[in-house]
């Protein structure tokens, strides 16, 4: 099985996710089980039916998030440093169309989320920026369209 890079920030997400939806969810929805099956007739019965496809989808979502906390490979970002881009950097970048500021930070693909910033060491950006230091420029492929950007700062915080 390979090994997925991510934060300690990551991992104790991951683990709190597990734990609330083994601990909370887990019980709240057998509990909705066992009252739609004291309505009667399972056939036509959709309270029944929406608990059950509710329980599938907590249930793999709990095997994925074991399999995902079984493989981790957590990486200490307060012991990385120096000028290079690599996983676990906070990158500072100025769009060259916009002179719009972006802040990315390079993490694994289990807790990137773009909206805070966050963005997978697969990503298109990510993979662009990885190597790179302060001053380059950088151009990255996206689904839009190419962009271009210049790396203002890199800190491992």
């Amino acid at each position: 099985m390979d090994k997925v890079p991510m934060t300690a920030g990551g991992f104790a997400a991951l683990e709190v996710e597990l734990k609330q939806r083994q601990q909370v969810e887990r019980p709240r929805i057998i509990q909705a089980i066992a009252e739609a099956r004291a309505l009667g007739d399972l056939s036509e019965n959709a309270e029944y039916h929406a608990a059950k496809e509710a329980q599938s989808l907590n249930e793999g979502r709990i095997m994925e998030l074991e399999s995902l906390i079984g493989r981790a490979d957590i990486i200490d970002i307060s012991k990385l440093g120096g000028d290079t881009i690599k996983f676990g950097a906070t990158v500072t970048l100025i769009d060259d169309d916009t002179e719009e500021k972006k802040l990315y930070q390079i993490v694994g693909e289990p807790e990137s989320d773009v909206k805070s910033g966050k963005v997978s060491i697969g990503s298109p950006i990510a993979r662009a920026l990885i190597g790179k230091k302060v001053g380059d420029s950088v151009h990255v492929n996206t689904p839009g369209g190419g962009k271009s950007y210049e790396v203002v700062s890199v800190a491992f915080r």
